[in-house]
């Protein structure tokens, strides 16, 4: 059988910043294994938000890295010609008297603790920013210049494109069916396309990764969760110009931004529907839920109240207990990397998450610690909860 010194199961988002970054880093004998086309899964339905705001630090640290490959994004691939198709239009967050304000008091500080620029505005520098919404019941609202949000199907085919620059072998419609081991130690996978041995397996499986589970029989908490995303028109357009927002004072925690034109992106942040099987295809989005969504966003945005539905999707998270990824080895697995459970955070931090997998996998010190990442914190009760809670937002 054909060996490889890296085998990386997926060729998502994150599978594919792994690619490059292990070749950027000179790896010479990597094969990606992607059961459809690149990018085509769950990150093709990503909403494409960019920020560097979290509870969590050690999030906050991935994304501050992630943001400069993303504003810098040609460079970062090393082709002239790559786009991630940055809008930067900023990021504004906000929360009432209760129990989400002090989080994001104590979140904006920690932020700023970490030399990132973010701004407290009163309710009249926000309506300045943001026209379309109103600001009457916020007791604290922060606003991050550096942010917006980007597309993540073409931030994946560039990083897989860059891969095979670099030598990476991509096989597309490929899948997994199983593993070749040593007894505790994976040197291989079988595939529809045959058998291949490694050095090294990282697996990037997202929604899939139960899979691994039963392929190694070890338990690894993740689940899939479908999340409706709406796209909203009106007359009071949200515009390229006017800020990502993020409002922690409604129910289910909604983030917009603009989807151009005169149509706004919305959807929740709070946890979706459990599906008993991992699978991508559109879920059915009933009137009521439009609906109770419809009325929270005229809450926030007045003229929306007449809003008419232009367009809607449902896209799927990987999700752990905590809301958190899972980065690194799994017990006393040898020649196993995963990364798996980013929980609507992958797109955000996949430059960061991709280089800190390939320096793991090289052996090399990682620019994040992977320690807080780690499979057994479920065990052991270090959990990363968010400080809002469980959600999207963590």
């Amino acid at each position: 059988m054909s060996h490889y010194d890296f085998v990386v199961i997926g060729a998502g988002v994150i599978g594919a910043s792994v690619a490059h970054h292990l070749a950027a880093s000179g790896a010479t004998s990597v094969l990606v294994l992607e059961q459809g086309t690149i990018g085509a899964g769950t990150t093709s339905q990503s909403s494409g938000l960019l920020r560097t705001h979290y509870s969590v630090r050690q999030n906050v640290e991935l994304a501050r890295s992630s943001w400069w490959a993303f504003n810098n994004f040609a460079e970062y691939v090393g082709d002239d010609e790559a786009s991630c198709g940055l809008v930067k239009c900023g990021y504004m967050i906000c929360a009432p008297e209760g129990d989400k304000l002090e989080p994001l008091r104590a979140s904006l500080a920690a932020q700023q603790d970490m030399d990132i620029e973010v701004q407290l505005l009163d309710r009249g520098e926000a309506r300045e920013r943001l026209p379309i919404a109103q600001f009457d019941d916020t007791a604290l609202i922060g606003f991050e210049p550096e942010a917006g949000f980007a597309d993540a199907y073409l931030v994946a085919t560039s990083f897989a494109r860059s891969a095979r620059r670099r030598g990476v072998k991509i096989m597309e419609g490929v899948t997994v069916t199983g593993l070749v081991r040593e007894g505790r130690k994976i040197v291989g996978v079988n595939t529809s396309a045959g058998s291949f041995s490694c050095g090294t397996l990282i697996s990037t499986q997202n929604i899939w990764t139960p899979e691994l589970a039963g392929w190694i029989d070890i338990p690894l908490p993740v689940k899939p969760e479908r999340h409706t995303v709406l796209a909203l028109e009106c007359e009071a357009a949200y515009t390229f110009k006017m800020p990502a927002f993020k409002d922690l004072g409604s129910a289910g925690m909604l983030y917009y931004r603009s989807y151009g034109g005169s149509q706004m992106l919305v959807s929740e942040g709070v946890v979706g529907e459990t599906l008993n099987t991992p699978e991508t295809e559109q879920g059915d989005i009933s009137l009521d839920y439009v609906g109770e969504v419809g009325a929270q966003v005229a809450e926030r945005f007045p003229a929306y109240e007449t809003a008419g539905l232009a367009s809607s999707w449902t896209g799927v998270y990987d999700v752990t207990p905590d809301w958190n990824p899972v980065l690194g080895k799994v017990g006393d697995i040898a020649g196993l990397v995963v990364g798996f459970g980013f929980s609507g955070h992958g797109f955000k931090l996949s430059p960061g998450i991709g280089k800190i997998l390939a320096q793991h996998a090289l052996g090399l010190p990682t620019d994040v610690s992977l320690a807080p990442y780690a499979l057994d914190r479920f065990a052991s009760g270090a959990l990363l909860v968010g400080k809002y809670g469980l959600g999207a937002v963590s």
